[in-house]
């Protein structure tokens, strides 16, 4: 499937307002899904990228006592280690406890920001929480579609080669969820995105994500969010794109359903 409509772009002065917007877009899919009788898949990445969305989230439900009881996370990915000794080529989730788990971040940095002005009823439950799981990554897609596709995926790219989740250049247009090797860059930026790396040593390998066509075939609307002057490379390579580039994977936007593409003005490439 080939793009053959401009994808829609929307800067905004700051990212405190980037996350506004579209926190309040959230909460309206909420109440609409809610009408429906059903739960509200939100597709999100770990890391700095979305942040402003959880807090903007966060602040707004609270205000209004907002129930965010039927909201489910869709977490992108997580690192892997090593198993148990006796068990070489077996990855296993990291410690949820560790400074880069996804589920730590998850949990801390996105469930108790949405939830703390909330009285119980209204919060989001550690139910709603998914993360994929790499003894059998393929059910996480088929949780996925059997709940009804996930109704925004909220997408970060990587900086320096264009990563989405764990998927590294190179990475099909097609593939599922998956244990993926993590690309050296990959590895490089995220030792920004979890500054309690010391060195790129200690950074994990491989990681259980969210493949390009779980993104693109799994979602009904996806938003690429990018902030701050060091993502306007990032941008530049996006906005230039006309379709799916493997060298530089977030150019998978062009595949998804309802794309849009939301800057700040930092990152805005006439910012340079």
């Amino acid at each position: 499937m080939r793009s053959t409509i401009a994808i829609p772009v929307t800067v905004h002065p700051t990212p405190e307002l980037l996350g506004r917007a579209i926190a309040q877009r959230i909460l309206g899919g909420i109440e609409r899904a809610a009408e429906e009788n059903r739960r509200y898949l939100l597709g999100c990445p770990a890391g700095r990228t979305a942040v402003p969305v959880y807090a903007a989230l966060g602040a707004m439900a609270g205000m209004t006592r907002f129930d965010l009881s039927g909201l489910v996370l869709v977490m992108m990915d997580e690192y892997l280690v090593e198993g148990p000794a006796g068990e070489p080529g077996h990855p296993a989730l990291c410690d949820p406890r560790a400074h880069y788990s996804c589920r730590r971040f998850a949990e801390q940095e996105i469930r108790a920001v949405v939830n703390a002005k909330l009285p119980a009823p209204r919060q989001l439950p550690a139910a709603g929480v998914w993360c994929p799981a790499p003894a059998e990554p393929e059910a996480y897609d088929r949780r996925i579609r059997d709940a009804g596709g996930i109704d925004l995926f909220l997408l970060a790219s990587g900086a320096s080669d264009g990563h989405v989740a764990f998927n590294p250049p190179g990475s099909s247009a097609e593939a599922g969820t998956g244990i993926v090797a993590l690309a050296e860059e990959t590895r490089r930026d995220n030792m920004a995105t979890f500054p309690g790396f010391a060195a790129i040593a200690e950074v994990p390998r491989r990681g259980v994500s969210v493949g390009l066509g779980t993104i693109a075939g799994l979602s009904r609307a996806a938003l690429m969010i990018l902030h701050g002057p060091h993502k306007r490379q990032a941008a530049r390579r996006l906005l230039e794109s006309r379709d799916f580039e493997p060298a530089w994977p977030a150019t998978i936007l062009h595949r998804c359903r309802h794309p849009e593409i939301h800057l700040d003005a930092a990152a805005a490439p006439e910012a340079a």
